[in-house]
């Protein structure tokens, strides 16, 4: 399977799958970018590179079905501005933040997990080392029929 799905855009909107010999929808194209593929799509009228603007046909796509995609004021400027002052900010900033943003997620998710392992390992250790004392769900379960009992007095 090769890195870059090769798709051929015709007249019709259609798309057309070089690596698997048949036509595919924009969300079939969707989830071969969610699973890593890379895609180019070339129109095959003009052998124009028409990626970006399939990509954004994506976006707009699932905006659509989730009424919101970006902020309305944003959505001004872009009108407003256009190329002239965005293209910059889009192609190195945006992609920066978001880059910085995943990483940072990663970074937390992964540190998070390494917490959970100490609180489970903390555990274990609390039970080997004070096997007198019981555990915190057996104090609960203890608590809880008390309460009970007493509910019915």
């Amino acid at each position: 399977m090769s890195e870059t799905v090769f798709l051929k855009k015709y007249a019709n909107r259609r798309l057309y799958n070089t690596e698997e010999s048949k036509y595919v929808t924009l969300e079939q194209v969707a989830g071969m970018v969610k699973k890593g593929r890379n895609i180019k799509v070339v129109d095959v009228k003009t052998k124009e590179d028409v990626t970006a603007y399939v990509l954004t046909q994506i976006v707009m796509e699932e905006a659509k079905n989730n009424n919101t995609l970006l902020p309305v004021p944003l959505l001004y400027l872009l009108i407003q501005y256009g190329d002239n002052l965005l293209v910059e900010f889009f192609e190195v900033y945006l992609q920066q933040a978001i880059q910085t943003f995943l990483n940072y997620k990663a970074s937390f998710d992964n540190q998070f997990k390494k917490w959970l392992t100490l609180g489970a390992d903390i555990t274990d250790i609390t039970q080997r080392s004070m096997p007198g004392i019981p555990s915190l769900k057996s104090f609960l379960d203890i608590s809880s029929s008390q309460d009970k009992q007493k509910k019915k007095s």
